[in-house]
């Protein structure tokens, strides 16, 4: 059986009530802590004033130097002791015998704690553990008429009495901050009362589901969908029906003031459409209108758009592919013809003639592409020599750099067709774009064991400075066209899946565009020693 989860009210009253008892409790502790520190400086300082009184008395360090012979000491501190409500009064002489001791058995013993300090001319207060327990004790030189020390006086107070105090101070903090926590309950479970009225009951998994139907319901359906209230006024517009009405409704305002068709309007006057045709701009829309009632109660109505303008164009597009395809046909053989006479030219080893022939049914497209000879591999012979002729037809100079030099054969022709491709194909373009004249392409192929070097150079513009590496991203295109920038992220996924990869080396530089490089590792048959 499902445990029924705890309501969202009750949740934000528990974490109100809680969150106001850690505030209470860590105020409660550091207002202790403070409060005890304060009050043992406190009674420390109160110790100290009253050791300072009895050392202020010219009899008193008189006594203490001639080791109190007639016994005034005990007598004096024990009236000391009473005024003050000490725990203890104790008076030693030069060498920290007591002379004066709330217990008479202690007299004429060494004190429990260090006098050394306070002999030594120096005020001190402490906190410290006596043969009386745990006091707050003030200390204080004992000086003879001369200046020379002949005693100390040492003044304690219970430790107990600064606990018993601070908590007596502490309870009425805690009563006021009890009278606060009861009112933050209140207001929490007022809070919490609001909140479920305001969202009639449910709790926020259920208002993100019906978030998510609706969002999923209005963006999953090719249709449009354009709802309004009792009143005519709109409440819903889908993306879908903002593109094929050429405008977006905001929520609120009537449909007579929404920039709508004339069609449309009336539609909502009379309350009804089943697959009627309307237009709006340049689209032929299929409207339908149903009313929307719940208990008898009227809601408003839901109008829904079908775009019969994409019906008309894919029928458009089918005749012309039914078109293409028979001109295909019929040329297909002439095609077959000019294969077969260069099939029989190159085994017969008449290059000369085939490419002459091949220059005839190109137009003299293919041209030289420069030192092909320094590169052995057939596949990039064929590659370097179709972008010339592709590159000639856009009016860009592609050379193939002197120092280029392939001499094993390539391994995986997909992945270097793939990578040279996709960098001569956008050099291409840049070089076309840009404003250099006459335009051209360099590229550079060089192998290094079973590694193939590839740099290629443009007359472009180059790559702005601020995207970098975000060239190479899915979507990022320096052509500003919708659809374009894919092929840098192909061009290093295929270098990267033989362990290599491409970069962008220069955005720019001086007489040239942008100079990508890739690096394709096993790209060739390795170099035999």
């Amino acid at each position: 059986m499902l445990r029924r989860p705890v309501p969202f009210a009750w949740q934000v009253m528990a974490l109100q009530v809680g969150l106001l008892v850690v505030v209470f409790g860590m105020g409660c502790a550091l207002i202790g802590w403070l409060f005890d520190r304060e009050l043992t400086d406190q009674y420390g300082s109160r110790a100290l004033a009253v050791a300072h009184t009895l050392a202020a008395d010219p009899a008193i360090p008189a006594a203490a130097a001639i080791g109190d012979p007639g016994g005034v000491l005990p007598a004096r501190a024990e009236a000391a002791q009473k005024a003050s409500g000490a725990l203890f009064v104790v008076i030693t002489d030069r060498n920290g015998i007591r002379l004066a001791h709330p217990i008479r058995q202690r007299l004429h013993e060494p004190v429990s704690t260090d006098p050394s300090a306070v002999l030594a001319g120096r005020d001190t207060i402490s906190v410290e553990r006596g043969t009386l327990g745990l006091s707050a004790r003030g200390k204080t030189p004992l000086r003879a008429a001369d200046g020379s020390i002949v005693g100390e006086v040492s003044v304690g107070f219970r430790a107990s009495d600064i606990s018993e105090y601070m908590w007596q101070q502490l309870g009425v903090a805690g009563i006021v901050a009890g009278c606060a926590l009861l009112l933050g309950v209140a207001g929490s479970a007022l809070l919490s009362r609001r909140l479920k009225r305001l969202t009639l009951g449910l709790e926020p998994a259920d208002l993100a589901e019906l978030v998510r139907e609706r969002e999923a319901v209005l963006r999953g359906i090719s249709e449009g969908v354009l709802a309004v209230d009792a009143t005519g006024r709109v409440t819903v517009c889908n993306r879908e029906a903002v593109r094929l009405l050429g405008t977006a409704p905001e929520p609120g305002t009537p449909v007579t003031a929404a920039g709508l068709p004339p069609g449309l309007v009336a539609v909502f006057e009379r309350r009804a459409a089943d697959n009627e045709i309307t237009v709006a701009g340049d689209r032929v829309l299929v409207v339908n209108y149903r009313e929307v009632r719940r208990d008898g109660r009227d809601l408003g109505g839901v109008l829904t758009l079908r775009d019969r303008t994409d019906l008309e164009n894919v029928t458009r597009e089918l005749d012309s592919v039914r078109t293409l395809s028979n001109a295909l046909r019929a040329s297909r053989h002439e095609f077959a013809n000019r294969l077969h006479v260069l099939s029989g030219l190159l085994q017969n080893d008449h290059r000369d003639e085939a490419l002459e022939y091949l220059h005839a049914v190109a137009g003299g497209a293919i041209a030289a592409a420069g030192p092909v000879g320094a590169v052995d591999d057939p596949y990039l012979q064929a590659f370097v020599a179709a972008k010339t002729a592709e590159a000639a037809e856009r009016d860009v100079r592609l050379a193939l750099s002197d120092t280029s030099w392939v001499g094993t054969r390539v391994t995986a022709p997909v992945e270097v067709t793939t990578v040279l491709g996709i960098l001569v194909d956008n050099a291409l373009e840049a070089a076309r774009r840009g404003g250099r004249r006459p335009a051209w392409v360099d590229l550079a192929l060089l192998s290094d064991d079973d590694a193939l070097h590839i740099s290629v150079v443009d007359s472009g513009d180059g790559v702005a400075a601020d995207l970098g590496e975000t060239v190479f991203t899915a979507g990022v295109t320096t052509c500003g066209e919708q659809g374009r920038g894919l092929g840098l992220a192909l061009a290093r996924q295929a270098a990267r899946q033989l362990g290599g990869d491409v970069g962008l080396s220069a955005p720019a530089g001086d007489g040239h565009g942008a100079v990508f490089e890739a690096r394709l590792p096993h790209a060739l048959v390795a170099v035999t020693p």
